[in-house]
């Protein structure tokens, strides 16, 4: 038999209290529809029946097995069908009316290959012998019956039941529970959905954008592509690159005449000064020219101002070249699914990534050209002339070494002796002569002044210097010619420094440094436009869709807070036994109630899980749970709406004390340290899954508002499943969808309990002292009494595998063979599936009706049976 679902739900039926609800196919398919869809999951190819019925109702309900049988599906339907109860002809708790009828009695449409029967006789609930429970105890019953709901579980049990005679087993279990108390569960459920959500920052200022080195290739490209892109902007002999090169040539002959003018020629000569001023006249007039062709750019094109065909020609015709894109932009939609797989795999919350993807967006959007048109008065005609005369034009500097020079060359030329002194007023007189000709040369008037401020004090307090020592000394008179001519070597050298530095400064205030800044400045503005304009289109599209994925991230953290809100008050006149106050995760997920209709009371606000337990109580049991005075009693729901009667709601609880059938042991924990940042990683996994589809949508181009409202409903339908399977699975499964590469934590960081006792109960030795038959006395005469004939199932959650294989290990005990490893994260244990002896099971065929329906005269009648051998007579 192949199993060709891997994430698939078991649908439970109870025939022996709905029976008359199921009498067509369409019910049965409503049914299905129903119970799946809760789940999350869509119609099953490969339906799984698990079908609650008395042995009597093997005939009773032929009419709804052929209905099952028949159930039209792509795949094959199987079904398995757990009997409770003694044999047809006895009645528990009463005196025997009638001798028991030894034999079981079913359909011969439930020995196809695809269907076996479990019959538990007595579930033995009863922990001692003077314990009277039920034999159809429902708590003891919903335990079973949500063991078996595994879909593993179901499948491996209906394969062994095949390889028995007749397709018929008596059941033997032991099982233990590991899973978390009610409120401990919530608690930690609501926590993960609040660490999935996350705060919203925004008030604290916007998000970073990831590093380009961590973002996928195709978002790599799209940022580094216009960040990193070289200049080359201008085509060569195009409009923009010759109004560029005629003021660029026009400022490089303004430096090589500054270069003249630096030198002794252009202190003695005022035509170097006049062929400057000329050329940097010219520079001028040419950078007019070209910041209008720039302004003229930036108004007509690049980025998102116009269609990229009109604004890429009218940046041709200006002598602008934008490069291709280079199919940088076909996996856009790749590359941001893998960002936010990323992202999320880190731990942040889902606002925080929104905000990552809002930050993306806004880095990679192109900047329309007039978006920069404010920046073209950086560099106009009156900037240029105000940072020339402010900037640029520093007062010229005098070096110390220049002033030692003043110095030493007034102090050298004062070394004469008497009648030869006033020889010493040389140097500083040639100081002064510097000071009035520099000022005549540059037009600088008084300001020349400044140019010799220090040095012709330096000079005069040398020569003084000098003099003195003269005076004093009387040295010979080749000592003072000597002096003289080093100190006037010394005055040259620092004239020809002063005089460049004078140069300099002048010609930075007559603009040569800002018109260099300013024709840079408007070239770099050119380059800028071009990288905007650079894969626009693509460009346009990333921010486009990385909003999106931000809003959809928004929208999946609002769902995440509507699940962790607490849930409404109950309306006035409710009992105040609410159903759902002991487990909230059973309850109704606001996700899945309508607008407007949360509270009413209505039976279509209950959660399916509440139903399918209900479902579990026999009528009997129904009508044993009312009071004596007709009230709703223990088994009954308010209103008539369904009641929650899951493992959890522990119905075998009656005065404080614990009935818990004896083949059960149950293992609470209190929750362990990793326990909800696995199930806030459980949301992250949920969210990529749920967003999957929309994926394709954005690679496609058509993330629109239909994809975006799709994906939300899908987000709030995974959401609903998620919290379903927590209440169904336990903590320690994770959820279908989740990755398979990754590691599930133990289960001492998830529920705080040891997974010894896991080892030790399925690796027991294979013995009848291991498990509880489920079989009343009458029905234990009839098992088979070979110890050999039966199947055990062993079986443990899949995600405690590889500590339970440890623990193998570690105790020296073989690991045994065929062990099942099991999707839920509740249970673990042995099953025994122990045969019937031969002529126990009587298969019979119908006998047509004269209406042709199968022998029933109304729904839910009867069907007139004979068996095989009458058949054949």
């Amino acid at each position: 038999m192949t199993y060709a679902e891997e994430t698939t739900a078991v649908v439970h039926l109870d025939l022996r209290a709905g029976a008359a609800a199921l009498s067509t196919a369409q019910a049965v398919r409503e049914r299905v529809a129903e119970q799946v869809g809760r789940a999350g999951l869509p119609e099953p190819d490969y339906p799984l029946f698990l079908v609650t019925d008395a042995p009597a109702g093997l005939t009773d309900h032929q009419h709804q097995y052929e209905l099952l049988s028949g159930y039209r599906a792509v795949g094959e339907t199987r079904i398995l069908v757990l009997l409770v109860g003694s044999s047809p002809g006895s009645y528990a708790g009463e005196e025997e009316a009638c001798l028991p009828d030894r034999r079981l009695v079913r359909p011969a449409t439930l020995r196809a290959s695809t269907t076996g029967l479990v019959w538990a006789g007595d579930l033995r609930s009863a922990r001692t012998a003077l314990d009277r429970a039920a034999p159809d105890d429902p708590g003891a019953l919903a335990v079973l019956v949500d063991l078996l709901s595994v879909p593993d579980v179901f499948v491996r049990v209906l394969e062994e039941v095949r390889k028995l005679p007749d397709t018929v087993a008596a059941p033997g279990v032991r099982l233990l529970e590991q899973d978390l108390p009610a409120e401990v569960r919530d608690r930690a459920w609501r926590d993960a959905l609040t660490r999935f959500a996350g705060e919203d920052t925004a008030a604290g200022g916007p998000a970073a954008a990831p590093p380009a080195a961590q973002l996928p290739e195709p978002l790599r490209a799209l940022v580094t592509g216009r960040e990193g892109r070289a200049h080359g902007h201008r085509q060569p002999g195009g409009r923009a690159d010759l109004a560029h090169r005629a003021c660029a040539d026009a400022l490089d002959r303004a430096d090589a005449d500054l270069a003249a003018l630096r030198a002794f020629p252009g202190l003695l000569s005022p035509a170097r000064r006049e062929v400057l001023e000329a050329d940097l006249q010219q520079a001028r007039d040419t950078l007019d020219g070209f910041r209008a062709l720039v302004e003229r750019a930036l108004q007509g094109g690049g980025g998102a101002a116009a269609p990229t065909a009109e604004a890429t020609a009218r940046l041709d015709a200006l002598g602008l070249r934008v490069p291709p894109p280079e199919g940088v932009g076909e996996r856009v939609g790749e590359g941001l699914r893998d960002l936010a797989g990323a992202l999320l795999g880190e731990g942040l919350a889902l606002r925080s990534v929104a905000q990552q993807f809002t930050a993306l967006a806004g880095r990679v959007e192109p900047v329309p050209g007039s978006a920069l048109l404010h920046r073209l008065a950086d560099h106009s005609e009156d900037a240029v002339t105000r940072g020339a005369a402010t900037e640029y034009a520093a007062p010229p500097r005098t070096p110390p070494a220049t002033l030692f020079m003043a110095g030493a060359a007034g102090l050298l030329g004062g070394l004469w002796p008497w009648p030869f002194l006033p020889a010493a007023l040389l140097a500083p007189l040639l100081f002064v002569g510097l000071a009035v000709l520099g000022g005549r040369r540059l037009r600088t008037g008084r300001r020349a002044a400044r140019w010799t401020a220090g040095p012709r004090p330096a000079a005069a307090a040398g020569a003084m210097a000098g003099a003195v020592a003269g005076y004093a000394a009387a040295p010979p008179l080749w000592l003072g010619a000597t002096g003289l001519l080093v100190g006037l070597g010394l005055t040259a050298e620092a004239v020809r420094r002063l005089w460049r530095d004078a140069a300099d400064s002048w010609a930075a205030g007559r603009g040569t440094t800002a018109l260099r800044a300013a024709l840079d400045g408007l070239d770099a503005l050119l380059a800028e436009l071009v990288r905007e304009h650079w894969a626009a289109e693509e460009r346009l599209y990333c921010a486009d869709a990385a909003r999106s994925v931000a809003g959809m991230l928004r929208a999946t953290a609002a769902a995440a807070d509507a699940q962790a809100a607490p849930e409404p008050a109950a309306p006035a006149g409710l009992d105040s036994g609410d159903p759902y106050d002991d487990d909230w995760l059973s309850a109704p997920s606001v996700l899945e109630t309508p607008a407007g209709d949360a509270g009413d009371g209505g039976a279509d606000d209950a959660d399916w899980a509440s139903a399918y337990a209900w479902e579990n109580v026999s009528a009997e049991d129904q009508d044993r749970g009312r009071g004596d005075d007709g009230r709703p009693g223990r088994y009954d729901a308010p209103d008539g709406a369904p009641r929650p009667a899951g493992p959890e709601a522990a119905l075998w609880e009656e005065d404080g004390g614990d009935r818990a059938p004896r083949w059960l042991d149950r293992e609470i924990g209190e929750g362990g340290p990793e326990l909800v940042v696995t199930l806030a990683g459980d949301l992250r996994k949920t969210a990529m899954a749920a967003m999957a589809p929309y994926w394709g949508a954005v690679e496609r181009g058509q993330a629109g508002a239909l994809a975006v409202r799709r994906t939300e409903e899908r987000v709030r339908a995974l959401l609903s499943a998620a919290r379903h399977h927590l209440w169904h699975n336990g903590v320690l499964a994770p959820p279908p969808y989740a990755a398979g590469h990754r590691s599930r934590t133990t289960a001492a960081g998830l529920l705080g309990t040891d997974s010894q006792r896991v080892a030790e109960l399925v690796g027991r030795e294979a013995d009848r002292q291991a498990v509880v038959q489920l079989s009343s006395p009458e029905q234990g005469a009839l098992l088979s009494r070979d110890p050999l004939a039966a199947r055990w199932i062993r079986f443990a959650p899949r995600t405690l595998r590889v500590e339970v294989e440890a623990a193998w290990r570690k105790s020296g005990s073989p690991p045994p063979e065929e062990a099942l490893w099991t999707s839920s994260g509740k249970y673990a244990g042995l099953i025994r599936l122990t045969p019937l002896r031969m002529g126990v099971v009587d298969t019979v065929l119908p006998r047509q009706g004269a209406g042709g329906d199968h022998g029933a005269g109304r729904a839910g009648a009867p069907a007139r049976v004979v068996s095989e051998e009458e058949d054949r007579w």
